[in-house]
C-alpha cells in the first residue's frame, strides 16, 4: 500500500490554514499542522474531530529559523520525510507609509516574506533529495494589486510573489512544482484583527489622511460582508493546488478575483489599477 504523503501547514489556529489543514487529511495526507501559538489549539482540534480526521499538531514560528529546524528534522524523523508545504501563516497591517514606523514594516516582512522564505528554504533539501515535492504558498490579491493603506502589507505580499515565480522554474526541473494560491476577501478574523490593531494617527496625518483611511475601512468591511469567501473555499483550492497532476503556478480562488487580476494583465501602463483602488477613496 502507498504511504500516505507528508503535508505540513503553517499558521492553522483558525481560518484558511485551519481548513487547509483538515481538507488535507480528508483528501489522504498525513498532515503535520503547525502554528505561532499552541494555545489557540482548540478550534483546530474541534474542526478535525468534527470532520473525522487525524492531525499531528505541532508548534511553529515562522519568526524563529532554529525552530524552524527543528520542526522539520521532528517532522522528517517521526514521518519519513516531507511530500508538501503549504505557506499560509501571515499578519495584516493597515496604515499610510508615513503613519508606519520602520519597526512596523520590519515586522510585517518579517512574518509574510522571510517567514516564507525560511520555512521554504528549510524544507527544499529534502524535496531536492527526493526529487519530487509541492510548495504551495499562500498570498493575495495584495500580492498582485496594490491596496490603498496596505504599503507594508502588500509590499511583503509582492516580495513573496516575485521569490516564487523566480523560483518556480528552476526547482521544477529538481521534479518540485511551486504554486501561488491568491485569495481576496475572505470571511475570518483577519479584517477585524487587522483594524484593531491600527494605532490612531497623528493629529497632522488624522488631517490629511483620517477621511480616506476611515472610507477605506468601510469600503472593506461592505466587500468582506458581500463578497467575501468562506475560509473553506480558499482552502479547496489549496487542495487543488496540492493534488493536481498538473499544477498551475498561480491559483485565484474566486471569478471575481480572476477578473480583478486580469485588469492588470491587459493595461500595462497600470493606471486602470490604480483607478479601480482609488476608487474606494473620497
Amino acid at each position: 500500500m502507498n504511504k500516505k504523503p507528508i503535508a505540513l501547514v503553517t499558521g492553522t489556529s483558525s481560518g484558511i490554514g485551519l481548513e487547509t489543514a483538515v481538507q488535507l487529511a480528508q483528501a489522504g495526507h498525513t498532515v503535520v499542522a503547525t502554528m505561532r501559538d499552541p494555545s489557540r489549539v482548540d478550534n483546530l482540534r474541534a474542526r478535525a474531530d468534527e470532520a473525522g480526521v487525524t492531525l499531528d499538531i505541532r508548534p511553529l514560528d515562522v519568526q524563529d529559523q532554529p525552530g524552524i529546524d527543528r520542526c522539520i528534522a521532528a517532522v522528517t524523523a517521526a514521518h519519513g520525510g516531507l511530500d508538501v508545504l503549504v505557506n499560509n501563516a501571515g499578519a495584516g497591517f493597515l496604515g499610510t507609509l508615513e503613519s508606519t514606523g520602520e519597526a512596523d514594516a520590519q515586522r510585517v516582512m518579517d512574518v509574510n516574506f522571510f517567514g516564507v522564505w525560511r520555512v521554504t528554504r528549510s524544507v527544499l533539501p529534502l524535496m531536492r533529495a527526493a526529487g519530487s515535492g509541492r510548495i504551495v504558498t499562500v498570498t493575495s490579491i495584495g500580492g498582485l494589486l496594490g491596496q490603498p493603506f496596505n504599503d507594508a502589507y502588500c509590499a511583503a505580499k509582492f516580495a513573496v510573489e516575485g521569490l516564487m515565480e523566480s523560483l518556480a522554474p528552476v526547482v521544477r526541473r529538481l521534479g518540485v512544482h511551486v504554486s501561488l494560491v491568491e485569495p481576496g476577501a475572505v470571511h475570518s478574523e483577519f479584517l477585524a484583527s487587522v483594524i484593531g490593531q491600527r494605532e490612531p494617527l497623528e493629529p497632522e496625518l488624522e488631517r490629511a489622511y483620517g477621511p480616506m483611511l476611515t472610507a477605506y475601512e468601510q469600503a472593506a468591511a461592505q466587500v468582506y460582508a458581500g463578497a467575501g469567501q468562506q475560509s473553506a473555499a480558499v482552502a479547496g483550492c489549496i487542495v487543488t493546488a496540492v493534488t493536481d497532476p498538473a499544477p498551475h503556478f498561480r491559483y485565484q480562488t474566486s471569478e471575481l478575483i480572476r477578473t480583478l487580476v486580469a485588469r492588470k494583465y491587459v493595461d500595462p501602463t497600470g493606471d486602470s489599477v490604480v483607478a479601480l483602488s482609488g476608487a474606494r477613496l473620497p
